[in-house]
């Protein structure tokens, strides 16, 4: 049984999320302040996370970096009511893997729940053997095992999601792929009115990556229709 921790200081939001999520056959546990949400995620283990940025004690972002500093990856769901871009872009770059703003529909939140939990034991199935896991193309060089990214032999710091787009193009050389292709590929949903999170991450990607940014030898757009990672035998 997936076992889901709930971060939120709103006691009807809590309990209105735990109910739907536990609805879906899920073990949830329930932190709400910051103080107790930091102490389950570092005593205890967890297949996903929904956490709330503003919280009585402990804040979200550091519950966010303490679980990425972990060795195992725990997906992260981050709920705020803050919908500015800015903070948006921060919660994602820190390791979040969606991110839902308040109000939101608990239809959507378990929809993203599902997507991110299919998209994890998906991303475990694929994951090749440790002694077949190394990817070389020019001065790029990926280690899926060890989600461990290095350019010109420096290594690379990439969010979850970053990888995850990283990895997902990498195996399909030269294919050709849309905005909502990829949400549904990557981010495991296709909504309307999110192709703009696929814009910038491959943004941010290419800034990590690439060595002239806007000349691309990596990740490039094909225009009118979406990107595309270079053929393998051209560099």
């Amino acid at each position: 049984m997936r076992k889901i921790l709930v971060i939120e200081d709103n006691h009807d939001i809590a309990n209105l999320v735990a109910l739907h999520l536990r609805d879906f056959g899920s073990e949830v546990d329930i932190a709400m302040d910051g103080d107790e949400g930091m102490n389950r995620v570092q005593s205890g283990r967890y297949d996903l996370v929904v956490l709330d940025l503003m919280l009585p004690g402990t804040d979200g972002y550091e519950i966010c970096r303490a679980l990425r500093a972990k060795a195992d990856y725990t997906p992260i769901l981050m709920l705020t009511a803050r919908s500015g871009e800015l903070d948006r872009i921060l919660g994602l770059e820190m390791g979040a893997d969606d991110y839902l703003t308040k109000p939101f529909s608990v239809r959507e939140l378990v929809a993203r729940v599902k997507a991110i939990l299919r998209r994890t034991e998906r991303s475990k199935e694929q994951t090749p053997d440790t002694n077949d896991s190394a990817f070389k193309f020019g001065a790029l060089e990926v280690i899926a095992s060890k989600r461990a990214v290095t350019l010109a032999g420096e290594a690379v710091d990439l969010t979850a999601k970053e990888f995850d787009l990283l990895w997902f193009f990498i195996n399909h050389p030269g294919h050709v792929f849309t905005r909502s292709q990829l949400l549904d590929k990557v981010w495991g949903y296709g909504h309307d009115g999110y192709e703009h999170t696929v814009n910038s991450h491959i943004n941010r990607l290419r800034a990590k990556i690439e060595t002239s940014p806007a000349d691309p030898k990596y990740i490039l757009t094909v225009w009118g229709v979406g990107y595309k990672f270079a053929d393998h035998g051209h560099p």
